[in-house]
């Protein structure tokens, strides 16, 4: 299916119309995830008309695809976007360490993932859009860093793609997996510093040059 190319000037397309869509998106897909959203509640909630909404996006799976591209962008810049070149590597990991536990224990971040793997069964399309705009991209951002610092000779690292998971494996430890299943609300600023003071003095000590 093609966008439809008939519309009133009021619905032409535009940055921010497409903002407002997909922010409404997001909430009925958090609210009602991805099998129990339709077009009409998102249209509702996003204060369009459905024939706005066709104007932007042709269903429902590539409303998703869009949604998902633009939070998984957004949290991507926000955890690894300024990886330093002029600091030291457990600087530039501890750094960064806390700010991708923070967005995996966020409300925002729960969502998202609770989402994804409640629809993966019936949906596996998503589960794979989701993988490539967020954890794929995050890695490959991260060894780019990694493979950078061996250039410099400040990590000793073979598979730096492998080493960038591990990151990412550290730091998923029994906070992340309470949070996920609703055991806790959050965690405090000592317990996310333990992990990931934890997690860089792992790192450090398999690959520090």
């Amino acid at each position: 299916m093609t966008l439809h190319t008939t519309m009133a000037p009021d619905d032409a397309l535009c940055p921010d119309k497409e903002r407002q869509v997909l922010n409404g998106a997001a909430a009925v897909f958090a609210r009602d995830g991805y099998e129990g959203a339709s077009m009409s509640r998102i249209a509702a909630e996003a204060g369009v008309s459905k024939g706005t909404l066709y104007n932007y996006f042709t269903g429902k799976a590539e409303l998703f695809s869009a949604y998902v591209h633009r939070e998984c962008s957004s949290t991507i810049s926000l955890m690894l976007d300024d990886l330093a070149r002029d600091e030291t590597p457990e600087a530039t990991l501890r750094r960064i360490g806390r700010r991708i536990l923070e967005v995996l224990l966020s409300a925002e971040g729960l969502a998202m993932y609770r989402m994804v793997v409640a629809e993966a069964d019936k949906f596996p399309e998503l589960a794979a859009t989701f993988y490539a705009a967020g954890p794929a991209r995050a890695t490959q951002h991260l060894s780019d860093w990694i493979r950078d610092m061996c250039r410099q000779g400040r990590l000793r690292v073979e598979d730096p793609a492998f080493a960038a998971e591990q990151i990412f494996a550290l730091l998923q430890t029994r906070l992340a997996y309470e949070r996920r299943l609703g055991l806790i609300n959050g965690a405090s600023d000592a317990e996310i510093d333990r992990v990931v003071d934890g997690t860089v003095h792992v790192f450090m000590r398999a690959y520090g040059a």
